[in-house]
Formats: structure tokens, C-alpha cells, sequence
């Protein structure tokens, strides 16, 4: 099997911060249409497909999700000289923002810089506080009648970024979480009557506190639920082994725990089972910060589901740029078709 990159670089490079996913879902509808039995948008905006059991061997059904938004921001100024203040849509690190292109998403899309004091004029004491975002701004080069005709406050923006190869290893914005976008639509393209009904739900506003997947899990309501996302790859200079999380190229993690859940040692259990079997190196996560759309898979349907994710291992997460390795990307797939094929033979009894 090989990444079919055109896919994932039109993945990555199309715009959709969170609660402004549009432009995004509408290019995953039309690539997964072809292969699903239905399919629906919810009024959260979350895009649901359905593949149904041929062969039905248990009445039980699993979701599975990847959230379709990234992190990005929102116009909340434009002042005398036509600079734009922002405020962020998910988490970002300050210091990986200076004198970075941004595109605004306007009545057309502007490209923007995004600017700070320069280091020349910064006074001793202040360089030894670190720049918070409300010391960013975004300059335009046009003047402020230019930027009012075109730009709003409350206008998306998202980082520009283009996707390229490094050795093995993807390299773009929004891999977090277009990577596995990507990989929740090759796992449908190769689906073959699943034993149960396989819900894939690409979920928005993820980025803001899960909350497309609460809105989708409560209607749904899976007997399993399966997050697939991205998790730290702190295999860096300086990194010490307890802080890595996991490293890039030895395999999907499968997820123990993160700060908002802690995954069914079931689905533990059966997704170690599972790679085992199918020769497919894996690596535990353990996150003690941050959360992904497992905790709403788990908790919010009306008997809770039996709920765990598979994470693809990522360097430079929530930054400018994120990194990801091929090999743990095309074995996530692997796994997870696997996952699917055999899920009614795993002894689910406590």
C-alpha cells in the first residue's frame, strides 16, 4: 500500500478551523461518497457516513471518529491602519507564531504576516517574558479602506502552509487532525462487509472542546467507539524517555490513557490483541495532558460505549508545522481495517 499524497496534501491544504469546517467537509463528502451506504450532516455540522453490515453478525454498532477541524483563528480587530487583532480557535505556543503567513478568509482570501515588536526595540527586561498572543498582530500590506471592503471581525483564519515530503515523514499544517481524515477515508475505501454497522463520523469544532463528537455520540449511540487522532512524538534533542509519549516510526499508539479519558481495557486489550496478530508494530500512550474525541465516544450515548482510539505519533503538534511518519500512517490503516474485520470474534465479557 502506498499514501496517496495528492489526497492528503488537498486534505491539509484546504481551509476549516474549527466551526468553520464547510470547505473541508465538502471535499471528504466527495471523496467517500462512492463507498458509504449513507450519508448525512448533522446541524452541528458534523459529516456521518454509514456502511452497513452485508452480513449481519451482531446488531451492535461502532463509530468511529477523526475530526475534520484545525486550529486557526478569528479576526476580532481591525484598527486605524488596517492591522488585524485575532483570538485563537484551539491551542496554539506563542513563540512559533512570529513572522509566520496566515490566510484570512474574507470575502476572498488575504494572505497576512503575522507581526510583533521588533527585536531591536524590545527592552532588556521585557526579553525575559515570553510573547503571548495578544502581542501578535496581522499585517496585510494594504491599507485599512483595502482591508475593511474584504475582511471582518468574525472572519476564520488558518495558517499557510504547503504539504511536502522530508525522507519518510510528511510535513504540513493541520496534520492534527487531516492525517487521520486521511486515514479514516482510505479505512472506508477498503471496507468490505463489515460484521457490524460502521458509523465514520468526521466531527467539527474538536479543537474547541470535543464538542461535535458530544452532538454525534448522544445520537448515534455506539455499543464501540473507536478516536483516531494524533498524539506527541517528543523523540527530540533534549527529550528525555518518560517525556517522549511516543516517537515517529514505530508504529500507531494505542491509547491508554489522555487527561479526559481513560480508554476500556477492553478495547485495550483487543486493539494489542489485534496488532499482535496482524504483525503490526504498535506503541501505549499515555498523555497526562490534553484529550481527543474518545471521551465523548465513551460517555455521552445512553449506555456509554466500549471506547478507545488509535493515535498517529506527530512532531511539532500545534505548531506552524507538524510532522508525521509515512509507515505509521499506512499501519494505522492497516490496523484499523483489522480492527473492523474481527471485532465480533473478541470476547467482550468483563
Amino acid at each position: 500500500m502506498k499514501m496517496n499524497i495528492p489526497l492528503l496534501k488537498k486534505l491539509c491544504e484546504t481551509p476549516g478551523t474549527s466551526g468553520f469546517e464547510s470547505q473541508i467537509r465538502d471535499v471528504i463528502e466527495k471523496e467517500i461518497r462512492p463507498y458509504c451506504d449513507e450519508i448525512s450532516i448533522d446541524n452541528m455540522g458534523n459529516l456521518i457516513a454509514l456502511v452497513k453490515a452485508k452480513k449481519r453478525v451482531s446488531p451492535q454498532r461502532i463509530m468511529l471518529t477523526a475530526h475534520m477541524d484545525e486550529i486557526g483563528f478569528m479576526v476580532t480587530n481591525i484598527d486605524d491602519n488596517g492591522f488585524i487583532r485575532f483570538h485563537t480557535l484551539g491551542g496554539f505556543d506563542p513563540k512559533t507564531l512570529t513572522a509566520q503567513r496566515v490566510v484570512i478568509h474574507g470575502k476572498k482570501s488575504v494572505i497576512g504576516v503575522m507581526g510583533s515588536k521588533p527585536i531591536h526595540l524590545i527592552k532588556s527586561e521585557e526579553r525575559k517574558t515570553e510573547l503571548q498572543i495578544e502581542d501578535f498582530f496581522i499585517d496585510t500590506g494594504m491599507s485599512v479602506e483595502e482591508v475593511k471592503k474584504i475582511i471582518a471581525v468574525g472572519d476564520p483564519i488558518t495558517r499557510e502552509r504547503e504539504l511536502i515530503e522530508m525522507g519518510n515523514c510528511i510535513n504540513c499544517k493541520s496534520l492534527d487532525n487531516r492525517i487521520s481524515v486521511y486515514v479514516l477515508i482510505e479505512v472506508l475505501k477498503t471496507l468490505k462487509e463489515p460484521p457490524i454497522d460502521v458509523y465514520a463520523i468526521f466531527t467539527v469544532q474538536e479543537e474547541l472542546g470535543l464538542r461535535g463528537a458530544q452532538v454525534a455520540s448522544h445520537q448515534i449511540d455506539p455499543d464501540f467507539g473507536l478516536a483516531i487522532d494524533t498524539t506527541i512524538a517528543f523523540d527530540l534533542p533534549g527529550s528525555q524517555d518518560h517525556e517522549k509519549i511516543t516517537s515517529l516510526g514505530s508504529g500507531p499508539a494505542i491509547k491508554i490513557m489522555d487527561a479526559s479519558t481513560i480508554c476500556d481495557p477492553r478495547m485495550v486489550k483487543y486493539l494489542k490483541q489485534t496488532a499482535n496478530d496482524a504483525a503490526i508494530n504498535w506503541q501505549p500512550e499515555v498523555l497526562t495532558a490534553g484529550g481527543t474525541d474518545t471521551a465523548r465516544l465513551q460517555r455521552t450515548g445512553k449506555h456509554g460505549a466500549i471506547a478507545g482510539a488509535v493515535s498517529i505519533p506527530t512532531r511539532h503538534l500545534h505548531q506552524v508545522i507538524e510532522m508525521s511518519h509515512k509507515e505509521d500512517v499506512l499501519n494505522t490503516i492497516l490496523l484499523i481495517n483489522q480492527f473492523l474485520k474481527k471485532i465480533t470474534s473478541f470476547n467482550w465479557n468483563r
